[in-house]
């Protein structure tokens, strides 16, 4: 007999973690191959990990709601000898390494937890936010797993105002007396791509944008497609004409998207995640119903494949949902532009043929962009566009 370990598998090229949600077998079960034998948690979605081979789960050395690394042993199988020729394994082949121990989440007070990296794995960048640390000041932060954006808060006593290591200290030993609550995978993934999307000079152009012709023609379309669809897709459609408003500033040269790839933020359990639609320009408002619909309910219970998030090109959000009429969303870190739209009102509008005022229903459209790649007069005609296809739904 042989002995395979069950390690934590790469669940996406920044993912350096998991944590354990479910446990699916037990210490005794036979499990074929590719039979869920663990449901883990990532930043992004809610996944399983299969069993890499057939045979008698031998060991389990993992609690539900705890992280580990990628490549950590979880537990082991034992195989048969037709099942180790087939794996390639010999004979006398050593049993699998013995399981790591477990990565435990960290309470109040901060502890620092060293990141795990197998095989120099990317993960999230951290970003400076103050101009100067003390190399005693760094070495204390780094001890407590803290970065520069969390001296924020912090009033400093030192010269022009700096944070010295004692009111660090302070700090640390107030905030000991208030309630605390570990942040969860998803919070820290959107706490660091905020970091990082900051660093960027951001700004938002807005226009109005009259709804009554959209809001119509979705009365008649047998699948109801909802008004965040039509903008996703009226960007497309802009974007698929000059796609140059999306590239991205790398070094001195603009690099430009090869694909237009469009992603729409969804509210899911303490955080966004923002699924995909790969070539949106390519086809009609008609043939995304279904696949929206699909990638919705997928990210609202976190079960979104690799393929089905990341490599977006731009994103819609429609915070009108919560009753806003404007906002101004940031762009993520990988992205030079984000579309969002607010919540319909009954206006009045001055109509030149009836000359008279009349109601119509208008949205606030904003679009948030990189200002390195974009100024104001690009960005809003981008944007004039998006509203002139949006009154043309049926061009959709």
């Amino acid at each position: 007999m042989a002995l395979v370990p069950i390690q934590m598998p790469q669940l996406g090229e920044s993912i350096a973690e998991a944590t354990i949600v479910r446990i699916l077998v037990k210490e005794g079960d036979t499990v074929q191959a590719d039979a869920d034998i663990i449901e883990v948690e990532t930043n992004k979605a809610v996944m399983a990990v299969t069993a890499t081979c057939s045979g008698r789960i031998s060991e389990l050395s993992l609690e539900a709601g705890s992280s580990y690394p990628v490549g950590a042993v979880l537990g082991q199988i034992e195989v048969d000898a037709a099942e180790a020729k087939r794996l390639g394994l010999s004979d006398d082949e050593k049993p699998g390494r013995k399981p790591q121990k477990k990565r435990t989440e960290t309470h109040a007070p901060p502890q620092k937890v060293e990141p795990t990296v197998p095989g120099g794995l990317p993960v999230p960048a951290h970003a400076g936010g103050v101009a100067y640390m003390s190399p005693r000041m760094k070495a204390r932060m780094a001890e407590l797993g803290l970065r520069a954006a969390d001296l924020s808060g912090i009033p400093g006593s030192g010269a022009g105002g700096r944070v010295t290591i004692e009111d660090l200290e302070r700090f640390m030993g107030s905030i000991e007396n208030n309630r605390i609550t570990p942040a969860s995978p998803m919070r820290k993934a959107v706490a660091d791509a905020m970091i990082r999307s900051w660093t960027r000079p951001l700004a938002t152009v807005v226009l109005p944008v009259h709804m009554d012709k959209l809001l119509a023609h979705r009365k008649t379309h047998p699948s109801k497609p909802g008004p965040a669809l039509y903008a996703l897709r009226a960007l497309a459609v802009a974007l698929g004409e000059n796609s140059a408003p999306a590239g991205r500033l790398i070094g001195e040269s603009i690099i430009h998207p090869p694909a237009v790839d469009i992603g729409f933020a969804v509210e899911a359990e303490d955080g966004v995640l923002v699924p995909v639609i790969r070539n949106a320009d390519q086809y009609p408002l008609d043939d995304l119903v279904s696949r929206y619909n699909r990638l919705v309910e997928l990210a609202r219970q976190r079960r979104l494949s690799p393929a089905d998030t990341g490599g977006s090109i731009a994103t819609i959000t429609n915070y009108g949902t919560f009753g806003l009429t404007l906002a101004t969303p940031i762009p993520l870190p990988e992205q030079t532009l984000l579309l969002g739209m607010g919540a319909g009102q009954t206006v009045p509008f001055w109509n030149p043929q009836l000359e008279e005022f009349v109601p119509v229903v208008e949205a606030q459209f904003t679009l948030s962009f990189d200002h390195r790649v974009l100024d104001g007069g690009a960005a809003g005609r981008l944007l004039k566009r998006i509203g002139e296809l949006l009154n043309s739904p049926e061009s959709l």
